[in-house]
């Protein structure tokens, strides 16, 4: 129902000094859905990354959360994609979005990568068609300090907004694979 999605890509940063920054909330949603049905990552290096196997109602999904750094994703999601015969519009891709406020999450299908360098990665590799999961960090207010924002920690206000944020879309993205991307959207976007 989920028309041909197969794989969950959550982009972000290896190692622990990246673990709690904004720029992993990819990672935070793919490590929530390897939890909630019963998947563990793996190391996979011919994916360049980490790799779960999950069933969502009667779908096989694949989770992936690449080992390359956020401004290479594109090169772990061509792979996986290559290996599995994937097409773009077989990929739902989560990530940190900077346009929306913390505790916002939003699902899209394709466009630009605006300036987000894991996007412009998977344009690159894999193509713009896919689906996007943009889960809202919010602004630092300036250009000149985004870099040191999204490798940073959300404040603890701002870290429960993105968690239930993080809630909402998993329950979205089980809704997307049974009954559709419309469905899960107008969930998604009329919740408060």
């Amino acid at each position: 129902m989920a028309d041909s999605l197969k794989a969950v890509i959550g982009v972000g940063n290896p190692g622990a000094e990246y673990a709690r920054t904004r720029h992993n909330a990819g990672f935070w949603l793919a490590d929530r859905m390897a939890e909630a049905y019963r998947g563990s990552f793996r190391a996979e290096s011919k994916f360049a990354g980490e790799l779960a196997r999950v069933r969502i109602g009667a779908q096989d999904v694949l989770l992936l959360k690449p080992a390359t750094f956020m401004n290479r994703s594109g090169e772990a999601a061509q792979k996986l994609a290559q290996f599995y015969k994937l097409a773009p519009t077989d990929l739902l891709i989560a990530h940190d979005e900077l346009d929306l406020p913390a505790g916002t999450v939003r699902l899209k299908r394709g466009g630009g990568h605006g300036g987000h360098n894991g996007l412009r990665s998977l344009h690159q590799h894999v193509g713009e068609e896919y689906l996007r999961l943009r889960i809202g960090i919010g602004h630092p207010g300036h250009r000149d300090l985004v870099l040191n924002y999204v490798l940073g920690r959300a404040s603890g206000a701002d870290q429960q907004l993105i968690d239930d944020a993080l809630t909402r879309a998993q329950s979205a993205i089980e809704l997307l694979f049974n009954k559709g991307f419309e469905k899960a959207a107008q969930q998604l976007h009329t919740e408060v």
